[in-house]
């Protein structure tokens, strides 16, 4: 299993922890509704897992230069 650690301003985790009691979830599973789509994301995040893809695109062409 992976594991993602974010550092979250305390505005914004208090805006997670109502919203997850208003759906009746816990704080990771708001906060992996909003990852899967529900939400409209903000542009960090946007940014954000645009850099991270980006990033395994590269790793995974790395990765098959090297075994070829």
């Amino acid at each position: 299993m992976h594991r993602l650690v974010l550092e979250v301003d305390g505005q914004l985790l208090q805006l997670l922890e109502r919203e997850a009691q208003a759906h009746c979830l816990s704080l990771e599973d708001e906060c992996l509704r909003r990852l899967q789509g529900h939400e409209r994301h903000s542009r960090y995040l946007q940014a954000l897992l645009a850099e991270l893809r980006a990033e395994d695109e590269q790793r995974r062409a790395s990765d098959s230069d090297q075994v070829a």
